[in-house]
């Protein structure tokens, strides 16, 4: 195409495995795959032509340590007693739709057995995130929220639902859980006026202790229920985007098994 033009980019991968500050042990088999989205998701434009994405070149980089022949006589002798633990925050993202004209949004068994320790809600318009050119996925509109709730076993967590009313600029409750949720009293780039104009996410701590540090909590399990309100009616159809984060162990024995605890 006569418009065409090549761009470099370069970022880390955000995988489970790569988000965790211990080294891999080596001959330890590792295969990565990458699924790519369509253009039309990570393209913008104002009418619907159809634009391609074409990869030229990627190249991985991996960072590979040197350790002495101690260390290594070292390991080895201490997989012969345990196993080599890799604490991780692992994610799972799901989607619900909202029809349109609706009101209300209900769902049970959000979650159904052990329980995550963050929660991240945000709405998008369900055309976005099916591929329409001219609508951006990343626009997380407000919708006219006044009600957000999340339950655990029935019980609200991890405090009383935010009541919300965005027309009088009262939403503070949500604004602060971005720093509460990521249990952080500064260093995030969006404003309280800026979060009503397309940042509107809403983050919930569910550790017990509401600290989010680098410990392991204990295993909570249960039902987890989210439920959501809207002043006026849904003028198109809505998608809820739920993303969570659980605490889970990964081992790797003396043969370079692995082995792992995911619940869900």
């Amino acid at each position: 195409m006569a418009n065409s033009r090549t761009l470099d980019m370069i970022g880390q991968l955000h995988c489970d495995i790569f988000q965790q500050n211990r080294l891999m042990l080596n001959l330890v088999d590792m295969k990565i795959k990458m699924i790519r989205s369509k253009p039309n998701f990570c393209l913008l434009s104002t009418n619907n032509s159809e634009y391609n994405v074409v990869l030229e070149h990627a190249s991985l980089f991996v960072r590979k340590v040197k350790v002495s022949p101690g260390v290594s006589l070292g390991h080895a002798k201490a997989l012969e007693k345990t196993s080599a633990k890799y604490p991780i925050d692992r994610v799972v993202c799901k989607t619900y739709s909202i029809p349109k004209g609706s009101l209300s949004f209900m769902q049970d068994n959000v979650f159904l057995g052990s329980m995550t320790k963050r929660l991240i809600i945000t709405f998008v318009k369900n055309a976005a995130i099916n591929c329409q050119y001219s609508l951006n996925p990343f626009n997380f509109k407000h919708h006219k929220l006044n009600f957000l709730g999340i339950y655990l076993d029935g019980q609200p967590v991890p405090s009383k639902p935010m009541e919300l009313n965005y027309e009088s600029e009262n939403y503070i409750r949500a604004y602060h859980s971005l720093f509460s949720g990521f249990n952080r009293d500064k260093g995030i780039y969006n404003s309280r006026e800026e979060f009503s104009k397309g940042y509107a996410i809403y983050s919930f701590d569910l550790t017990p202790d509401l600290c989010d540090g680098s410990h392991f909590n204990l295993l909570h399990q249960g039902n987890l229920r989210v439920e959501a309100k809207f002043a006026r009616a849904l003028e198109e159809t809505v998608s809820v985007l739920v993303f969570a984060e659980f605490q889970n162990i990964i081992e790797i024995t003396k043969s370079r098994h692995v082995l792992c605890d995911f619940a869900n």
